[in-house]
C-alpha cells in the first residue's frame, strides 16, 4: 500500500442509524457468487463482468421507487455478448434484465439475477436519406439522436421531458412519448424498422426482405404461434374493436395487441410487439426511425387559471386552435418549480390552487405562426385567467429564452416535486390517461381520491392527450404508510377504469408499478392473450420476469426502497439519472447518482457491517478520486444538485492534519512553487519525457497516485519567465494571466506569442489596452486547494487574490479580465464561501470578465480578420458552461475560420486541473468519443480556452489545442 494512502473509515458515516428493512444482507458482502462471476467471465472476457458489491448495488436503483440488487452486472460490447448470456441463462435457468439510462420511473430497468448494461457501449447515430430516417443504437440519448438529426431540418417523434437523459432503447421498450407525441408521434408509429435478438438468440431484422423466410427457418413454432394468436383475436370482433379502442388514447399498459392487427407477417407482428414490451420479448440492438418536420418557428404561453378543473377544461379549446403541446402544471408542481434554476421566485407565492397552462404552437413559417397565434388569441378571449404574480404575463411570446423557461420548469416536474418532498420518503410518479373531452372531471376526481387518502400530490402532464403525472411522497420503511399507498392505488384504479375507461399507465410502461391490475384494465381474454404471448416469445421465461405480468396481487409493494436521509448537498436527490450523460466518469468507475446510491446504502447499513465495509473500501477510488469535480452534474440537474462539490468535502474528510497544513503552506508560499514549477516544465525538455514518466511512476506507487501526478507528453515546455511590458495609466482594464498561463508555454512546436503577449497585443490592437499588475506572480484563483478540498488553503488564496483584484482595479473601477475559463470561474464565484466578511464585500464589487467575452464583446467589433483557415473545431470547457460563455468560444473561432464544428459529442475532459495527471484512465474515458468524432476528419484549427483542457485534448486526439485568442491574434495580425 502506497505510504500515504487514505484510510476508508475516514469516509464512513459517523451518524447513529438503525438498518433498513431493506439493506443489502450481510451474505451478500462479497459480491456475486464466484462460480456465476467465472461462468459469465470465461464466456464474454472478465474486463465485461461488474461483480463486487459495490458494482451490485450501483445497479440496484433507478429512477423509479423500487430497488433490487443483481446478482452480477455484465456490460456487453455486442451482440454476441447478448446471445452468450441469453445461451447461458437458458442453460442455467436464469433470468436477464436489460438496463439502459435507467431512467425508468415503474422499475423495469431493475433484476435479481443477471443485469446487462446495454448503455456504455451502444451509442451511435447514422443519418439516412438526408434526414428522413435515422439508424440510432440502444444507448444513445434522445438529445443525442436530436442534435445529429437537426442540420437536417428534422426531430424525432417521442419528446419525453428526460430526454437528455433516457435512450433510445428504452424510448422504443416503453413506448414512451413526451409532451407532443400523442398516439400519433410515437415509437409504435414511427419506428420503420428494428433489429432485436429474441430469447432464443435468433436475430431478426425487419428491414430484411428475406427477415420472415429467414425468421420461419429458425423459428417455426414462433411463426406458427404468432400467426394463429392473430387469427384468434381477429376472428373476435369485440376484442379487435376493444383493442381498438384502447390504442385511441395514450397507452403503454402491456403488450400492444394491436401489433397482431397491423402486422401481416411474424416478423412485422414482432415488430409491433417489441414496441413497448419493456425488455421482456427481445433486446433491441438497433432502431431505424421515421423522423418528422422540426418546425423552428415556435410561439408558447404560461397561463394561469384559478383551478385544476378550470384548466383542464380549457385543453379541448386549445387542441382545437391547433396547438402542438398543452401542458398542465398544479399549484404544487409550479410552488416547488421556485427550487429549478432560473424560474422567477414569486411562483412561491402562487396560491394553493393555481394552476397554469404551458400552450406550444409550432409552424414551417411565420404565416402559419400567425394564423396559430390569431386562433389562441380568441381561445384566451373566451378564458377566466388569473394573475397572482408580476412574472407570469398571461400572454404568448417567441423570445427562446421566455420559452425556455417555461419548459426548463416542466420538465423539471419530477426532480422539483422529489427534491421538496420531506426527508426520507419515497417517491411514487404515477402516470394515467383519459379521453381528452373528460379530463376535466378526471382532475376534479383525483384531488377528491387524493384528499380521502391524505394526499396531497403535485400534478402534471400532457393535458392535451388526457395523459397526466401525480407524485405521492410516502415513507416506505412505515408498513402504516405503505398500506396508505396501497389503499390509495387500488381505489384509483378502479376510478381511472371503470369511471373513465382509462389507462393505468399512458407513456410510462407496465413495469411492476402497474402489473397487479393489468387484468383490471384489459380484462380476461387479452390480459390472457398478453400471457400467451410472452410464453411464446420466451417459453423459459428468461427475460425480464415480474415485469408486465405479474400473477401477485402485492407485487407493486414489493421492493419499495427506503430513503435514508444523507448529506444535505444531495438529499433531494431523487435518483432520477439526468446527471449520468453529462459525468466524466460515467464510463469509468461511477455517477453522481451512484454515488449518492452509495452512500444511501451505507446509511442503510448496520454500524460497522460487512457490507459498509466493502462500499467503503472501493468509494474512495470509485466515487471520490474519480470525480472529476467539474459539478456538471449540478448543470445537468433540474434542482441543481452539486455532487462535485459534496466529493470536495469528502476529499477534505480524507485529508490528514498534516497534509492541511502542507497546503496551506504552499498557498501562503505560492510565488515560490510557482517558479519552481515553471523550472521544472523547462527541465523537463532538457530531460526527456521517457525519463520523467518513469520517475513519477514509481514516485505514484510509493506515496499515492491521488498526490504525485504523472507526467505526461502532452506537458508543453516553460512559459517566459517575464510577463510582457504594459502600461497601467491607459489600460481600460486589468488583465489576470492564469497560473498555469505563466508556468505553461504555448504549444510545443508552434511558433508565434505566449497567451499573455497574444492578449495584450490584441486588445492593443483594439484599442482596448490592457494592464498586467507587476505582482500577479504568487496569486491563483485558489482553484487548485478548491478542487482537492483542501480547506485551509482554499481560504489563503481566495483572500489573497480578492484583496490583490481589488487593489489591482482601482476598487472594481476596471474590469478583471481573465484568460483562463476555470480560473474566470474560480474568481467570479468559487472563492465566496471562503472570504472573510470584509472580503466579501470587496468581491462583490469586482467585475471579473472571462478572456472570451472580453474578445467578443469588447474586440471583435473594433478587428478586422486578415488572415482565417477553412475549420476549426471548438472544445468548450465545463467552466464556460457554468459562466455561460460556450456560446463566445464559437463566436471567436467563427471569426477565424470559414466553418467551426461544435462536436456533438463534447464534454468535459475530466483533465481538471491536474486530475488528469493523477488519473489519466479518467480523462481517456471521458473525451473518448468526443475524440473520436474529432480525429474522423482534419481541422485547421483546434480551438478552447483553458490550458489544462487544452493538455488533456492533445492527449486525448494526438491534435494540437490552443486557446481561440491565440487564433484571434493570429487572424488580425497585420
Amino acid at each position: 500500500m502506497p505510504l500515504l494512502e487514505p484510510k476508508p473509515r475516514a469516509l464512513r458515516p459517523g451518524r447513529k442509524r438503525t438498518p433498513a428493512p431493506d439493506r443489502v444482507p450481510d451474505l451478500q458482502a462479497r459480491g456475486t457468487p464466484r462460480r456465476l462471476r467465472e461462468e459469465l467471465a470465461a464466456l464474454v472476457g472478465p474486463e465485461k463482468i461488474l461483480s463486487g458489491v459495490s458494482d451490485l448495488v450501483r445497479y440496484a436503483s433507478d429512477a423509479s421507487p423500487y430497488r433490487f440488487l443483481p446478482q452480477v452486472v455484465v456490460v456487453a460490447e455486442d451482440v454476441d455478448d447478448i446471445s452468450a448470456v441469453l445461451s447461458y441463462a437458458h442453460g442455467k435457468g436464469r433470468e436477464v434484465v436489460f438496463r439502459a439510462a435507467g431512467t425508468s420511473l415503474n422499475g423495469q430497468a431493475q433484476g435479481e439475477d443477471i443485469l446487462v448494461d446495454v448503455r456504455r457501449h451502444w451509442v451511435g447515430v447514422e443519418v439516412l436519406d438526408g434526414g428522413a430516417r435515422a439508424r440510432i443504437r440502444p444507448g444513445t440519448t434522445v438529445v443525442r439522436a436530436n442534435a445529429a438529426l437537426a442540420p437536417y431540418g428534422r426531430v424525432l417523434g417521442p419528446d419525453p421531458a428526460s430526454a437528455v437523459a433516457c435512450t433510445i432503447g428504452g424510448v422504443v421498450a416503453n413506448n414512451a412519448s413526451g409532451m407532443t407525441a400523442g398516439t400519433a408521434r410515437n415509437s409504435y408509429r414511427t419506428v420503420s424498422s428494428l433489429t432485436f435478438v429474441l430469447p432464443s438468440g435468433t436475430i431478426v431484422d425487419t428491414a430484411d426482405p428475406a427477415a420472415d423466410e429467414e425468421l420461419a427457418r429458425a423459428e417455426p413454432r414462433l411463426c406458427a404461434g404468432l400467426l394463429a394468436l392473430k387469427a384468434e383475436i381477429e376472428a373476435d370482433a369485440e376484442l379487435t374493436a376493444r383493442i381498438r379502442a384502447k390504442h385511441q388514447i395514450k397507452n403503454t399498459n402491456g403488450y400492444r395487441l394491436d401489433a397482431f392487427l397491423d402486422g401481416a407477417t411474424p416478423v412485422e407482428i414482432l415488430r409491433g410487439l417489441m414496441v413497448g414490451s419493456e425488455g421482456t420479448l427481445g433486446f433491441l440492438s438497433e432502431v431505424v426511425f421515421d423522423t418528422l418536420p422540426l418546425d423552428r418557428l415556435v410561439s408558447t404561453a404560461l397561463l394561469l387559471f384559478p383551478s385544476l378543473p378550470a384548466a383542464a377544461a380549457a385543453v379541448p379549446r386549445f387542441n382545437e386552435a391547433g396547438a402542438l403541446a398543452v401542458e398542465l402544471m398544479d399549484g404544487n408542481t409550479l410552488r416547488a418549480s421556485v427550487s429549478v434554476p432560473g424560474v422567477p421566485a414569486d411562483w412561491a407565492e402562487l396560491p394553493q390552487d393555481t394552476t397554469a397552462l404551458l400552450v406550444e404552437f409550432r409552424a414551417p413559417d411565420e404565416a402559419a405562426l400567425t394564423a396559430y397565434e390569431e386562433a389562441a388569441g380568441e381561445v384566451m378571449a373566451g378564458l377566466d385567467l388569473v394573475a397572482p404574480v408580476a412574472s407570469v404575463p398571461n400572454a404568448f411570446s417567441r423570445d427562446a429564452g421566455t420559452i425556455g423557461g417555461y419548459w426548463k420548469a416542466r420538465k423539471a416536474f419530477v426532480t422539483a416535486v422529489g427534491g421538496s418532498r420531506p426527508p426520507g420518503t419515497t417517491l411514487i410518479t404515477e402516470d394515467f390517461a383519459v379521453p381528452p373531452a373528460r379530463l376535466a372531471e378526471a382532475c376534479a376526481e383525483l384531488l377528491d381520491l387524493q384528499a380521502r387518502h391524505g394526499f396531497d400530490a403535485a400534478v402534471a402532464g400532457h393535458a392535451a392527450h388526457g395523459n397526466l403525472h401525480f407524485l405521492l411522497a410516502f415513507d416506505a420503511a412505515d408498513p402504516a404508510d405503505v398500506e396508505r399507498y396501497a389503499s390509495f392505488m387500488a381505489d384509483f384504479c378502479k376510478l381511472t377504469v371503470e369511471r373513465f375507461d382509462g389507462s393505468l399507465k399512458a407513456e410510462h410502461a407496465t413495469g411492476r408499478n402497474i402489473a397487479p391490475f393489468l387484468e383490471l384494465e384489459w380484462g380476461p381474454k387479452a390480459t390472457e392473450l398478453m400471457w400467451r404471448t410472452k410464453e411464446l416469445v420466451d417459453p423459459d421465461g428468461v427475460l425480464a420476469p415480474r415485469i408486465v405480468l405479474d400473477h401477485d396481487p402485492q407485487a407493486h409493494l414489493r421492493g419499495l426502497k427506503t430513503i435514508p436521509s444523507v448529506e444535505r448537498l444531495v438529499d433531494p436527490c431523487i435518483e432520477c439519472g439526468f446527471c449520468e450523460p453529462t459525468c466524466p466518469s460515467s464510463d469509468l468507475t461511477t455517477t453522481p447518482r451512484q454515488r449518492i446510491v452509495l452512500r444511501r446504502e451505507m446509511l442503510r447499513q448496520a454500524d460497522g457491517s460487512p457490507v459498509e465495509h466493502r462500499l467503503l473500501e472501493a468509494y474512495g477510488h470509485d466515487a471520490v478520486d474519480t470525480c472529476a469535480g467539474d459539478s456538471t452534474c449540478k448543470l445537468a440537474c433540474p434542482v441543481g444538485i452539486d455532487t462535485g462539490a459534496l466529493m470536495r468535502e469528502f476529499r477534505h474528510e480524507r485529508h490528514s492534519p498534516r497534509e492541511e497544513r502542507i497546503a496551506a503552506l504552499a498557498a501562503r508560499h505560492f510565488r515560490a512553487v510557482e517558479a519552481s514549477a515553471r523550472l521544472a516544465v523547462g527541465a523537463a525538455d532538457r530531460v526527456g519525457d521517457g525519463l520523467l514518466e518513469r520517475v513519477t511512476g514509481l514516485a505514484r506507487k510509493a506515496v499515492r497516485p491521488d498526490l504525485v501526478p504523472e507526467w505526461l507528453p502532452e506537458v508543453p515546455g516553460a512559459a517566459p519567465r517575464r510577463l510582457p511590458r504594459t502600461h497601467r495609466p491607459a489600460a481600460v482594464a486589468v488583465y489576470y494571466p492564469a497560473c498555469v498561463n505563466r508556468i505553461f508555454g504555448r504549444p510545443d512546436g508552434t511558433p508565434g506569442p505566449s497567451l499573455p503577449e497574444a492578449v495584450v497585443a490584441v486588445s492593443a490592437r483594439a484599442g482596448k489596452p490592457v494592464w498586467i499588475p507587476d505582482d500577479v506572480a504568487g496569486t491563483c484563483c485558489a482553484t487548485i486547494w478548491h478542487s482537492k478540498g483542501y480547506a485551509r488553503g482554499n481560504e489563503v488564496m481566495a483572500n489573497r487574490i480578492v484583496e490583490a483584484a481589488w487593489g489591482w482595479t482601482a476598487g472594481g473601477r476596471l474590469p478583471l479580465v481573465v484568460d483562463a475559463s476555470s480560473c474566470t470561474l474560480g474568481i467570479a464565484h468559487e472563492v465566496v464561501p471562503y472570504l472573510t466578511e470584509d472580503n466579501r464585500a470587496l468581491h462583490a464589487e469586482l467585475t471579473v470578465v472571462d478572456s472570451l467575452v472580453w474578445a467578443a464583446e469588447e474586440l471583435l467589433p473594433r478587428l478586422e480578420a486578415r488572415r482565417t483557415v477553412a475549420s476549426a473545431v471548438v472544445h468548450p470547457t465545463c467552466s464556460m458552461l457554468h459562466l455561460g460563455d460556450a456560446d463566445r468560444l464559437t463566436e471567436l473561432a467563427g471569426f477565424c475560420a470559414e466553418e467551426v464544428v461544435v462536436p456533438v459529442d463534447a464534454g468535459c475532459c475530466a483533465f481538471a486541473g491536474d486530475r488528469g495527471m493523477l488519473h489519466p484512465e479518467l480523462t481517456a474515458s471521458a473525451t473518448a468519443r468526443e475524440a473520436a468524432e474529432v480525429t474522423a476528419r482534419p481541422f485547421d484549427a483546434h480551438l478552447s480556452a483553458n490550458r489544462m483542457c487544452e493538455i488533456g485534448m492533445d492527449r486525448a486526439t494526438g491534435r494540437r489545442y490552443r486557446s481561440a485568442l491565440l487564433a484571434l491574434e493570429e487572424a488580425t495580425r497585420p
